[in-house]
């Protein structure tokens, strides 16, 4: 019996990697200083694992962006144009232009060093969702003949460190297969799996060179397994393993799957010519007995029994319970403990959240926890129950407090929830009726300009708002800063030419923390981050008991900002869905029950904005399509559910209150009819970085409302000049009819800095300004 671990957080528990990277980026520190920082939170990491009882240390997990990105770049799959020349390695400037894009200059560092960037105005891979969590990766690209090569081997060096350190580690890799089905083909029409051939020589290569250096065991990640599959799917898994499988021996290969069931694919996992199979136990606690009954008796089976991607505690005696059930019919020694995925999910450590209220921190494990409850299942199974007796106990005590806590129920919640009728999820008027009365009120010109809500939170924005939090200034100090921001940044539009404003969220430390500090049944940390991509780290709240809103969180700031400008001002709002996927939710009560409640204390929120004067709203759904179950036969009921949610916080208001809302890095090809179910008034999406191919799905669709296609690509650090951006909203413009358009960002500003806004915002007013020309003529 084995405890093991399947990967760990990258940031650092004071966000060191974020830290590095983004001087690194502003030319502040040389590359020496972002590598050093990056080997020493992986030694850090090594030894915590080490420390917390794990037998095998995950390595090659750790990366500077995200670990699909690493993939391609260590396999060579990089498109032409980013300054990497064909055989050789891959520098961090042609690493971070795929990841970011190119501002298309050189700059120099305080060091002297010239950060020069190797393809001018090269555009970021595109970025979208990793299965359904909040975690993005890059998407890379492929082209019909691509010619794999090994540009170095970062899994053999990561090993080789670890073990020289000491360590006893086990080299992760992102299998073929997977790594094929979340790229895209240059080429409409191509099958990335066509290209598995050329692929294996270079995975075979590094498995080798692994064996050699010690290795005997090798995780191969696979969990596009968990996904329906086709046929063709299916060969390619059978094809890249039995090429695999033994090319390298004594090397073992941990097949390893996470994010839900592998369901009809059970057969085909276990068919596979591989030592281990990994099976998330958390998500699909009933692929258990199958995989017991089925799997061969030599097949090593990794138990993920412990939550990798929420903060609660694990019942240990319930997980205890199934290990026995699994040791009963397996010898010990083919299984191993593990976390139900990648440990990437989860904050690092519960240790530090000191101010966190002592009740609720007794239900929570984070990352090195998590693996503490690892060890105990492990040590269990080898030692016998008594050995672990006092643990089981604590996690009993645990589990019972929060079940009878009274601070999880409010009667007044269900109270209203049983109250609700199909009415509440409807608008009075169909959209044509609300889009004239709409027209009449806000008098807007063609091709409309508008942003997504948020404007940079710059380094005096975020002082401002820690310093109040210290108590260093008065409530009264604060909020006179507010006024102030606001109405520079409401003049500000006014002379950018924008046709809707925003007030610019300076309040707002976060699109999903903001609300939830308004509302009943959410808890705060301190250090609890996760990374959503790259730098960017959020820390999601808790939802622990029954949701509220017991007093309005947003109209103050929208009617002031409204008060300055004879312009209409958005109001802005993070929908129920969003508010909960980005949350850790609680895991007591279905997730269909927290959607609503969300949905019901937003409705308030909206009706009351249209009270206090605000002619727009929007109410952002980034998480729709991240929410949606991964199995085509399991989307129907929660689409439903979803669309009415937003319906339920939408319809409160009078035909002339236009409904905005806001995705981003989506596929929305699959949900493209609860899409348009959801009758919002204006959708903006993200299309920069695709060139409005994400815009195909809503025009095939004959999408029935207005569309904002996002034409600034704001996660990456260039500024698209107006032609550009006239040039993507005349593609729009082939796709949806040019009088339903709005002209807007990507995304909101609030990670760029000022210097990058202004001349983007100005080059957006003056590409919609040209075709309102050309659509006079």
């Amino acid at each position: 019996m084995t405890a093991t671990n399947l990967g760990f957080p990258r940031i650092g528990l004071k966000r060191e990697l974020k830290s590095a990277l983004e001087s690194f980026w502003a030319g502040k520190t040389p590359e020496s200083d972002l590598r050093a920082t990056a080997k020493m939170l992986r030694q850090r990491h090594w030894a915590l694992q080490r420390d917390a009882g794990i037998e095998r240390v995950p390595v090659n997990d750790f990366s500077l962006y995200d670990h699909v990105l690493d993939t391609a770049c260590a396999v060579g799959a990089i498109p032409d144009g980013y300054g990497w020349q064909k055989g050789g390695p891959v520098s961090l400037e042609t690493y971070f232009t795929l990841a970011r894009g190119e501002r298309g200059t050189a700059e120099a560092c305080a060091h002297g060093h010239a950060h020069a960037h190797p393809a001018k105005g090269a555009p970021a891979l595109e970025m979208t969702k990793w299965f359904d969590t909040n975690y993005h990766y890059l998407v890379p690209i492929l082209r019909r003949g691509q010619d794999f090569a090994a540009t170095g081997f970062p899994a053999v060096e990561a090993y080789e460190a670890a073990t020289r350190a000491g360590f006893p580690a086990r080299p992760v890799l992102l299998g073929p297969v997977s790594f094929l089905l979340l790229s895209k083909m240059a080429e409409e029409g191509g099958d990335a799996l066509d290209l598995l051939p050329g692929l294996l020589p270079v995975y075979a290569e590094t498995l080798k060179r692994l064996a050699a250096a010690g290795a005997r065991w090798v995780q191969m990640d696979e969990p596009c397994l968990v996904l329906d599959l086709s046929d063709k799917a299916r060969r390619a898994f059978a094809t890249a393993y039995d090429t695999l499988s033994g090319i390298a021996a004594p090397l073992s290969l941990m097949l390893t799957t996470y994010f839900g069931g592998l369901r009809e694919n059970l057969d085909l996992a276990l068919a596979l010519p591989v030592h281990g199979l990994h099976l998330d136990l958390v998500r699909a606690p009933e692929q258990l007995a199958p995989a017991l009954a089925k799997a061969p008796p030599r097949l090593a089976l990794s138990l993920g029994l412990v939550n990798g991607r929420n903060v609660w505690r694990t019942d240990l005696r319930a997980a205890f319970a199934l290990l026995r059930e699994a040791a009963s019919e397996r010898r010990a020694e083919t299984l191993m403990v593990a976390p139900s995925c990648s440990l990437l999910h989860s904050p690092i450590d519960l240790e530090g959240e000191t101010a966190l209220d002592p009740e609720l921190r007794g239900w929570m494990a984070f990352a090195r926890q998590k693996l503490e409850e690892v060890a105990i299942l492990a040590r269990g199974l080898r030692e016998g129950a008594p050995a672990i007796e006092a643990a089981l106990a604590e996690s009993d005590a645990a589990q019972e407090s929060r079940r009878a806590s009274p601070r999880l129920n409010d009667p007044a919640v269900a109270a209203r929830l049983a109250a609700g009728t199909p009415e509440d999820a409807r608008r009075a008027s169909p959209f044509p009726a609300r889009q004239a009365a709409q027209r009449a009120r806000l008098n807007l010109p063609a091709f409309p300009t508008t942003t997504i809500g948020s404007f940079p939170q710059t380094a005096e924005v975020r002082a401002a708002r820690a310093a109040r939090k210290r108590g260093e200034t008065t409530q009264e100090e604060y909020e006179a800063y507010l006024r102030a921001q606001i109405e520079e940044s409401v003049r500000w539009q006014e002379e950018a030419g924008i046709d809707m404003l925003v007030h610019g969220e300076f309040e707002r430390n976060d699109m999903v923390e903001h609300f939830a500090e308004f509302l009943e049944g959410y808890a705060f940390t301190r250090n609890g981050w996760v990374q959503s991509y790259g730098s960017r780290c959020v820390k999601p709240p808790v939802i622990f008991g029954d949701v509220s809103r017991p007093a309005p969180m947003t109209v103050r700031w929208s009617a002031y900002a409204q008060s300055l400008t004879a312009l209409p001002m958005k109001g802005m709002l993070t929908g129920p869905v969003t508010m909960m996927q980005w949350a850790f939710v609680r895991d007591d009560v279905p997730a269909a029950t927290v959607r609503r409640q969300l949905a019901y204390a937003l409705r308030d929120e909206v009706a009351d904005l249209e009270a206090a004067g605000i002619a727009a709203v929007q109410i952002d759904e980034p998480a729709i399509r991240e929410g949606l179950p991964l199995r085509a036969a399991d989307r129907a009921a929660y689409l439903r559910d979803a669309v009415e949610c937003f319906r339920i916080a939408a319809s409160a208001v009078q035909d002339r209150t236009q409904i905005h809302t806001h995705m981003c890095y989506s596929e929305f090809n699959d949900i493209i009819g609860s899409i348009a179910d959801m009758d919002a008034d204006v959708i903006s999406i993200e299309t920069a970085r695709s060139r409005m191919e994400l815009l195909e799905a809503f025009a095939e669709f004959a999408y029935p409302n207005e569309i904002g296609p996002g034409v600034w690509d704001i996660h990456a650090p260039r500024v698209p000049d107006a032609e550009e951006m006239r040039n993507l909203l005349q593609v729009a413009a082939q796709r949806i009819p040019a009088e339903r358009l709005w002209v807007n960002p990507d995304c909101g500003l609030k990670t760029r800095g000022w210097s990058e806004v202004r001349p983007a915002i100005a080059n957006m007013v003056a590409a919609a300004r040209s075709l309102r020309v050309r659509a006079a003529e």
